[in-house]
């Protein structure tokens, strides 16, 4: 009997991918043929997750800690994470209504899996971080995008979300601070946002990263919302792969059930190691962030040196998107070229939504050495390239 045709899903063939990934692992290749390639393209910390963390998890590995734990995460934990917001922000919440995931992703595929049915719209700002739209799609939803405006902060306008709500309308996504932008949501635009009644998927996983003010959890002002953190930013933990949601009741039961079918649950040893993250790391996110701001101060005043435009200062997590639209209109060829030609990652704009094209989203989770070499090959090359020919 004659097989039919292997080939994808249309789900998996026409499902988009993540491009500072792409431009990650091209540097990679670069480099395994010998190339210095600076890299201001990822999002990811440079600096050692901190001691306390890893003797937590050497401890764990030691007792044999390594073993499948409650689907919905180690109790401990979650009670951890509830009573860091209790402190933090001063909003209560149950253990029970924490998931806890490996990585915040696996937390927005539940989450959407769990409230989206075919058709159904999520808003989220462009520009806003890539997976959101794909993973929305992926769960069979419509992602609807609201344009904030670098004139205005890039600050999501609770005006024009109410102009794009609908009756499919499921939910709105905030991100404060936002990725790529760097953009801290005032508090009057929070309440703004969450007066509309819709549930607002609040993203918080950089939180501890903010510059000058204090972020706010969007539970400060609603209990009509989900919010989605983890360890990877504010801890230096990217490749533990630890994240949680914090669900309405009635959302706990139906994500569990997918959680144990998908993952089981969260790695044992990293559990452990997050436990120790929230009860005695914060002096060490102190300091790291400290560091961050230094570099984010430097990291302004050299790219408007070198032509970038940069109208809002961001406030929070550790990027810049920067207005290149002086040298390239076309975001993504102008980040393969630098990193092609100057061997410097940089993330194209156009990953982050259509009004971020002509933009360039650099990070500076790296040493201030670093990124003043990267910054520095950027302005010899683009000298070089404006010359006449």
């Amino acid at each position: 009997m004659k097989g039919s045709k292997l080939e994808p899903s249309a789900r998996a063939a026409t499902f988009r991918s993540f491009i500072v990934m792409d431009v990650l692992e091209r540097a990679a290749e670069l480099e395994r043929g010998g190339a210095r390639v600076i890299h201001l393209e990822v999002g990811e910390p440079d600096f050692v997750t901190p001691q306390c963390v890893l003797e937590a998890a050497r401890r764990a590995l030691r007792e044999g800690k390594t073993h499948y734990t409650h689907s919905l995460g180690l109790m401990e934990l979650r009670e951890a994470i509830s009573s860091h917001y209790r402190s933090r922000y001063g909003v209560s919440f149950s253990p029970e209504q924490v998931v806890v995931t490996a990585g915040t992703s696996p937390a927005l595929l539940l989450l959407f899996a769990a409230l989206l049915e075919p058709g159904d719209e999520v808003i989220h700002s462009d520009p806003h971080y890539p997976c959101y739209p794909n993973i929305v799609r992926f769960c069979g939803g419509h992602s609807v995008p609201v344009a904030v405006a670098e004139e205005d902060g890039f600050q999501y306008a609770p005006e024009k979300v109410a102009s794009a709500l609908s009756p499919r309308t499921k939910a709105i996504v905030v991100n404060s601070p936002c990725n790529p932008t760097g953009a801290v949501l005032s508090v009057e635009r929070m309440e703004a946002i969450a007066a509309l009644g819709v549930p607002v998927v609040s993203d918080e996983i950089y939180h501890g990263l903010v510059y000058g003010e204090r972020e706010r959890s969007i539970l400060e002002f609603t209990t009509n919302a989900f919010v989605l953190n983890g360890f990877s930013k504010a801890y230096a933990m990217t490749g533990w792969r630890l994240g949680y949601l914090v669900a309405p009741q009635p959302f706990v039961r139906p994500i569990q059930k997918m959680q144990q079918n998908f993952f089981i649950s969260a790695p044992a040893p990293a559990q452990y190691a997050a436990i120790a993250a929230l009860t005695e790391g914060w002096a060490e996110v102190e300091r790291m962030r400290e560091i961050y701001d230094e570099r984010r101060r430097f990291m302004i005043r050299r790219l408007r040196e070198l032509g970038f435009g940069v109208a809002s200062e961001p406030r929070g997590a550790f990027y810049v998107l920067a207005n290149a639209r002086r040298f390239s209109h076309d975001s993504y060829r102008l980040a393969f070229e630098l990193l092609e030609k100057a061997h410097v990652g940089v993330a194209p704009g156009v990953d982050f939504g259509a009004n971020a094209e002509g933009y360039l989203r650099f990070s500076y989770a790296n040493s201030i050495e670093n990124i003043a070499e990267g910054l520095d090959r950027i302005g010899r090359y683009l000298k070089q390239r404006e010359r006449p020919r």
